[in-house]
């Protein structure tokens, strides 16, 4: 009996040490993807994390998979608070400034443009229909994305690596796109409709007001697809 209990306790710790190595292994990646920035600031803080946690993970010697399993549940709680706190820059968006009705129709295409285009590529290339849902939710940040996917019975890795694949995209490609706009609102919304959180972190790297006008546009085109997706294809 003292052996089992021994063997528990042992286990316990043994698991907890090695989430707090992946959270901290995850930590250092972040805060040298920040101090990255500082010297190379269009270059997306995302990726360069991303290059870090790479980079550490072949020092240790340890494979994706085993630090993946590690720090997934953490993170994917971790990821929901940090979604609804994005709600908080919206409390300074001056709504009753914005073009409303120009927004109900740019929101209106955007939402259902960037999910039936990616659903019409699927389909295009004959992938079967879990796998042509999962496109669906392309535009939509990843909380939200699993939800519907869930409800959509979309195959949840393939959802996943599709949200996490075209915002690393829009990342990459938005200090270039949107490199002659001036006007920060707009380009922020652009950012968060089309690269949701990846992209409003990009965004608040560009400047605070690009940041909330991304969180606004992200957290819309979330909530309007939702509504329109799962009726249509649950």
């Amino acid at each position: 009996m003292i052996d089992l209990f021994t063997q528990h306790i042992a286990a316990y710790y043994s698991a907890s040490i090695t989430i707090a190595a992946g959270f901290i292994l995850t930590l250092i990646g972040y805060i040298a993807a920040r101090l990255l920035n500082i010297r190379f600031p269009r270059f997306p803080m995302v990726i360069a994390a991303i290059i870090v946690v790479v980079v550490l993970l072949a020092l240790c010697d340890w494979h994706y998979t085993a630090y993946a399993q590690t720090v997934e549940p953490v993170f994917s709680h971790i990821l929901g608070y940090a979604t609804v706190a994005l709600a908080i820059p919206l409390a300074t968006i001056k709504f009753d400034q914005l073009p409303l009705k120009r927004l109900v129709g740019l929101f209106a295409f955007a939402t259902i443009f960037g999910s039936v285009l990616p659903m019409s590529l699927a389909y295009g290339l004959n992938l079967a229909k879990p796998d042509i849902l999962a496109f669906a939710t392309r535009a939509v940040t990843t909380p939200i994305a699993l939800n519907v996917a869930a409800l959509t019975h979309a195959p949840l890795t393939l959802v996943s690596f599709i949200v996490i694949f075209s915002g690393l995209i829009g990342a990459i490609l938005s200090p270039l796109i949107l490199r002659n706009v001036d006007d920060e609102r707009a380009a922020g919304f652009a950012m968060g409709l089309a690269a949701h959180a990846i992209g409003t972190a990009q965004a608040w790297q560009r400047s605070p007001i690009a940041g909330e006008y991304a969180a606004f546009g992200m957290a819309v085109n979330a909530v309007l697809t939702a509504l329109w997706v799962i009726p249509v294809f649950s």
